[in-house]
């Protein structure tokens, strides 16, 4: 036998052994990597070296993304209080039995977690609804933009589309119906709730955020009185993961350095050195964890590997931060040096959404493609070299886990890989300076334009906001990501109560004995032009 041969041999023999394992492995690592990629891109707004947004469409409106931001303290917080709540679970599992305990978490959870799948429904409809409706598409080399208006344009040609359909789609004799489904996922309501002394809300939704409520509900309700299938505690999982990436940034690459040090030790202490971590783990049946089936189990009583959501989302919220790095130094570079010196931002342009529009244009000379889609594939090193670190924890914790043939700490591999994966980007290309001065806390201008844009939509400290963040605030508090110095916070909130009350309000507090009301408002979709007011796009015949 060759060489050759007996390598081939040996190979599927390896193979026929360890298959299963191995998928069982990899499934492991693209699970917990899922929720990393969509979360970390999800978070992704407008950095502080970019001028404010000069977009031209209600379409391509994007705020500033408002996270929880950590501090130097929470390195001794995290830790001490995640012992805490674990020795407290731990206690009340052995005393009163986890089914009491499991049933009381439920109603605990129930609320993130419908609001996480919510979330997480309605950006994946978003995001399959860009590829089925983009904003650009190309065909036969031409580039194509498909307007609110109902027109579709080819760039630099006279040539023009009837179907909103991208390429071999708009065939389909179905332009009709195409432009009516497209307006009618896209369009958005105002929900205006007010109950006396409790609630005073004004917030946007579309179809789209409505049925990913409903599929939260759904979700959690039959997890909750029907059955708890494995791959439903895992979309659970993977909502709660991507929920909480997009809500708590490190703000800064040392603390965030330090907060993951502190679990780092932590970690090894619960699982090495206790048996806290592994009882509570495997007796709470809650989306704090995501399930794996072993191939080697038992079909009638099948084991289960497991994955805590915190060796997800604790080493993602770094992965996350070293995205929007990325997006802050491609400005950074882009940035304009005046005859005085002074640097001059460019304008930004959002980067969420445009899957679609780079998929259907992806044949075209980047310098054919508008601002929007050169700018939102712009260079990634040090989210690259942060998956490639997360990536390669992973492996290093399955391998010993199954090498040992016991629980691993994940943090242990996860924490030491992402960080000098981050860090030793940053030395290789001679930018430790900016990482270490990087910071995602709000002040100065960033602060200015949050209050600036609160200020224009508040009413009487009451935000027009979207569902997301409606709900949210309710859930964690209203004060999510305004991080920046107390007096600039007093001055915005004194700015904000300055402000023309809304007309909710304005009725409520013309009408003293109203004590509920409720209205639902279509929402018209503006079309800015330069020099001129916004029109309604209901004002705008259609052109083909």
């Amino acid at each position: 036998m060759s060489p050759l041969s007996e390598l081939l041999t040996t190979s599927m023999a390896w193979l026929r052994e360890h298959g299963g394992e191995l998928m069982l492995y990899t499934h492991i690592i693209l699970a917990a990597l899922f929720p990393i990629y969509t979360g970390a891109h999800s978070s992704l707004s407008q950095p502080s070296s970019a001028a404010k947004s000069e977009q031209t469409d209600e379409d391509e409106e994007e705020a500033i993304q408002m996270m929880e931001g950590l501090s130097a303290s929470d390195a001794v917080v995290f830790p001490v209080t995640a012992g805490l709540v674990l020795a407290t679970l731990y206690w009340l599992i052995k005393r009163y039995g986890a089914d009491i305990i499991n049933v009381i978490l439920a109603w605990y959870f129930a609320g993130t977690s419908i609001f996480s799948v919510a979330k997480l429904f309605s950006d994946g409809a978003e995001l399959c609804l860009s590829f089925i409706f983009p904003r650009y598409f190309a065909v036969a080399g031409q580039l194509y933009e498909v307007k609110e208006r109902e027109v579709v344009t080819s760039k630099g040609q006279d040539s023009s589309r009837v179907s909103p359909l991208p390429g071999f789609l708009g065939r389909l004799p179905l332009s009709k119906v195409m432009w009516t489904v497209r307006s009618a996922l896209k369009q958005k309501y105002t929900l205006e709730a007010y109950v006396k002394a409790l609630l005073d809300a004004k917030s946007d939704f579309t179809v789209l955020d409505v049925t990913g409520l409903l599929v939260g509900i759904a979700a959690v309700a039959y997890n909750s009185f029907v059955a708890k299938p494995w791959w439903l505690t895992n979309v659970q999982g993977f909502a709660v993961s991507y929920f909480a990436l997009q809500l708590i940034s490190p703000t800064s690459f040392d603390i965030g350095s330090l907060v993951l040090c502190g679990l780092f030790f932590y970690d090894i202490w619960a699982v090495f050195f206790t048996p806290l971590m592994v009882t509570v783990a495997t007796k709470l049946d809650q989306p704090i964890k995501l399930l794996f089936p072993r191939p080697d189990a038992d079909t009638a009583k099948r084991a289960y590997s497991m994955l805590g959501l915190g060796d997800i989302v604790l080493p993602g919220l770094m992965v996350g931060l070293a995205l929007r790095f990325d997006l802050f130094m491609f400005y950074s570079r882009q940035q304009a040096k005046s005859a005085n010196g002074d640097a001059t931002k460019v304008p930004y342009t959002p980067v969420r959404g445009q899957w679609g529009s780079r998929f259907w244009t992806r044949g075209l000379p980047k310098t054919s493609l508008p601002a929007t889609l050169r700018n939102a594939a712009f260079p990634k090193p040090y989210f690259t070299a942060s998956i490639i670190g997360y990536t390669s924890g992973m492996v290093a914790t399955l391998a010993v886990m199954s090498t040992f043939q016991h629980a691993q700490p994940a943090l242990l591999y996860l924490v030491p890989a992402v960080l000098s994966s981050v860090w030793g980007t940053a030395a290789v290309r001679g930018e430790l300076r900016a990482m270490w001065l990087y910071s995602e806390e709000l002040s100065g201008e960033a602060l200015a334009d949050v209050v600036k844009n609160d200020s224009a939509k508040n009413t009487q400290g009451n935000v027009d906001k979207s569902w997301y963040e409606t709900i949210r605030d309710a859930l964690f508090g209203s004060n999510l990501g305004k991080s920046g110095s107390n007096d600039d916070q007093a001055k915005g909130d004194a700015d904000v109560k300055k402000q023309k009350p809304a007309e909710h309000v304005t009725a409520a507090a013309e009408q003293p004995d109203t004590v509920f009301s409720m209205t639902i408002k279509r929402r018209l979709n503006t079309i800015k032009q330069v020099g001129t007011a916004a029109q309604s796009s209901e004002d705008i015949s259609k052109h083909t």
